[in-house]
């Protein structure tokens, strides 16, 4: 006979089981009534997964169903009958970041140290969370401090949503020389006297940089030239032509204006908020040639990233004495609109079937990504509306 075993559906579950028989209904129907019935049911103390007698709960499929929802076990029996042993799929659902660190998912803000690489941040964080499925979103330069957000097991689905979103750094650009690199990490190649720069000059070039502009990316950057990254063209001596690109910088405010070795050298300290894909190195830069005196990075410290602020972080020696992370479905609510379907809904999605669009109920732009959660709470997937329907664009509950 085959077996039928299925996976968990909305989060780490306290399984209450009982057996169920129905009749008259194909495998495909008995599936779904039996996960909806789920939901209302009860525990009776009847069974728990495998009292049934010739049952192979550990082989993960589905009998060919091609379903991926855990509601217990099934099998065929001689008489056509489905017998499920189903799980209550609200009841003993753990609150969300409460599980075992080892099956915990959700995002670290890492407070970045200077001279650290994001990948160096990465190896770290997978020893403290005891896991390698950790990436970020978004690499930091060695120079720079700041936010970086870190996503362990399931969160790092999230990452491809978030390295789109806008970000704000604090910044110092000196005038009156200029970098290699276009930062202090890089060697000076030349250097102009600034002292005949007006605090009005830098206000009006500064101006300039606001709004859509066209920016063309430092040359050591990780940007690939014919499948050759441009820091390692330069390095080797080779002469690089990066093309520009559109970015958007909505703010650029100037704090301070400081002069320095007798008033040859200016600091500007400056807030950026800018679409993804800007490189700060560069606006320093293109300040300082629209000034005629050239300019690069002397700090760089990276704010926000999308809704997640610097005050949310911790360093990596503050994550070493108590590791902690933003559960996924904190990190979900705070980054897409969020829409809580109902157990019938949720069991369709963990399905990856469509349910009513999310604009028809909720004030949402055109194509905007929406997350879903389950009446306890529990994220269910992220959703995009085609027409009258919200498909899934990632599924969260279905292993």
């Amino acid at each position: 006979m085959p077996a039928v075993s299925v996976l968990p559906v909305l989060g780490k579950l306290s399984w209450s089981i009982r057996c169920r028989k129905l009749d008259g209904l194909d495998t495909q129907q008995n599936f779904s009534q039996a996960c909806r019935e789920a939901a209302s049911w009860r525990a009776c103390g009847c069974h728990a997964p495998g009292a049934v007698a010739g049952h192979d709960h550990g082989t993960g499929s589905s009998a060919g169903t091609g379903l991926g929802l855990y509601v217990g076990s099934a099998t065929l029996g001689t008489c056509g009958r489905l017998i499920f042993c189903a799980a209550h799929i609200l009841e003993g659902v753990s609150k969300a970041g409460q599980n075992t660190q080892e099956q915990a998912s959700g995002l670290v803000l890492v407070d970045k140290d200077q001279g650290m690489t994001s990948h160096d941040v990465v190896g770290r964080i997978r020893r403290l969370a005891g896991t390698r499925k950790v990436g970020h979103a978004g690499t930091l330069d060695p120079m720079a401090t700041g936010v970086l957000v870190v996503g362990v097991n399931k969160a790092t689905r999230l990452l491809t949503y978030i390295v789109g979103h806008d970000k704000t750094y604090t910044a110092t650009i000196r005038l009156g020389q200029n970098t290699v690199t276009d930062d202090a990490e890089g060697e000076i190649i030349s250097e102009r006297i600034a002292a005949a720069v007006m605090d009005e000059d830098i206000e009006r070039e500064v101006a300039k940089l606001r709004g859509d502009i066209e920016q063309v990316p430092s040359q050591v950057s990780a940007i690939k030239v014919d499948g050759k990254r441009s820091y390692a063209r330069v390095r080797a001596g080779e002469q690089v032509e990066l093309k520009s690109r559109p970015v958007t910088i909505s703010r650029f405010d100037i704090h301070e204006i400081r002069r320095e070795n007798g008033g040859k050298i200016l600091d500007v300290d400056v807030t950026v908020s800018c679409s993804s894909g800007t490189y700060i190195r560069a606006l320093a830069r293109d300040l300082g040639e629209a000034l005629d005196v050239g300019g690069h990075l002397t700090a760089l410290r990276r704010t926000e990233v999308g809704p997640y602020k610097i005050d949310l972080t911790r360093t990596l020696e503050q994550l070493a004495e108590e590791f902690t992370m933003l559960p996924i479905e904190k990190a979900a609510a705070a980054l897409f609109p969020n829409r809580t379907v109902s157990v019938d809904e949720a069991i369709e999605l963990s399905f990856g079937r469509t349910i009513p669009a999310s604009h028809l109920s909720m004030d949402i732009e055109p194509g905007q990504t929406v997350a879903a959660f389950a009446p306890n709470g529990v994220l269910v997937a992220l959703l995009e509306d085609k027409g009258d329907k919200a498909r899934t664009a990632l599924v969260f509950t279905a292993k």
